[in-house]
């Protein structure tokens, strides 16, 4: 199958593969042998994301990196509405099809709520997992109502979204503390997945969806209790301004408490391009923590 669009082979040297998902289809990077790790974006980020992770973990892993449908270069089945809901279903179809078991979930963002929907569902396929700067609850703060209210809103969320892709072209760049990571290459890899208005409903959605999934959330929520006993590592930018606050980094805390913490002051909402190398750490620390010993 061919791809969509382009991207800088030098960076995302990976071979593509696609899944079937009814009348659409979902594009994965599979990448490296080894204990497997599922990597899951957010908003309106895609398996490049993950890229640096995936670079660098390969030789010691297997890294499985999904688009959701609609996001990267998967396309959405007819009728599909781009809800987190509906991801999460998605994803959990990918998982049973690969037949992925004894897994590492790594979340941030949106990908928080659609994998830990998995897996308080599904506590005995996973490992352990890594966790950046994400929840997976009805959103309380006034941060994140009101960014939910501009971003997902109607007329001027939609325009944003739809007419300025603002999502890939603004919020991605200032969701970056390194300025000198956000190169031509880095914005052209988020902006070309939405070329068109309707291409980038999908990136309006999920900020919608903030108030509009809230019982969703408060099912996940009533679950998190079954991870208790789930091995955690936390990596939380400090820099970031995406209503992500230490208050829900201790509330993750709270909800797994057989977690480590690290704190990063030189991080933002992306903590996979600033500080891939922790990301990769945290990995190779959960390995270590259930494997009594590190991976060969």
């Amino acid at each position: 199958m061919k791809r969509p669009f382009e991207v800088d082979s030098m960076e995302y040297p990976f071979k593509d593969r696609w899944l079937p998902y009814r009348d659409g289809n979902i594009h994965y990077v599979d990448e490296g042998n080894g204990p497997t790790v599922l990597l899951l974006h957010g908003n309106p980020t895609w398996s490049y994301l993950y890229r640096n992770i995936i670079k660098e973990l390969s030789g010691e892993f297997r890294l499985v990196a999904p688009d959701y449908p609609g996001f990267g270069m998967s396309k959405a089945p007819s009728g599909y509405k781009y809800t987190p809901h509906e991801h999460s279903e998605a994803i959990s179809d990918f998982i049973r099809l690969l037949d992925l078991k004894d897994f590492i979930l790594v979340v941030q963002d949106w990908g928080g709520p659609i994998g830990v929907n998995y897996a308080v569902r599904n506590r005995d396929q996973l490992r352990g997992i890594v966790l950046m700067n994400t929840w997976a609850w009805p959103a309380t703060q006034l941060p994140m109502k009101l960014f939910s209210l501009v971003m997902g809103g109607w007329p001027l969320g939609y325009w944003l979204q739809t007419r300025r892709n603002f999502f890939a072209k603004v919020i991605v760049p200032s969701g970056i503390h390194y300025a000198e990571k956000v190169t031509e290459s880095l914005r052209k890899a988020y902006t070309a997945p939405f070329p068109t208005p309707e291409s980038r409903i999908p990136t309006w959605v999920f900020p919608r969806q903030i108030r509009k999934a809230w019982s969703w959330l408060a099912a996940i929520e009533s679950g998190l209790h079954s991870l208790s006993d789930l091995p955690a590592q936390i990596l939380w930018g400090t820099k970031d301004s995406a209503g992500f606050p230490l208050a829900a980094m201790a509330r993750w805390q709270s909800y797994l408490p057989m977690n480590e913490t690290e704190i990063l002051d030189d991080a933002s909402h992306y903590v996979q391009e600033d500080r891939p190398d922790r990301v990769a750490a945290s990995v190779r620390k959960i390995w270590e923590r259930t494997s009594g010993g590190k991976i060969r």
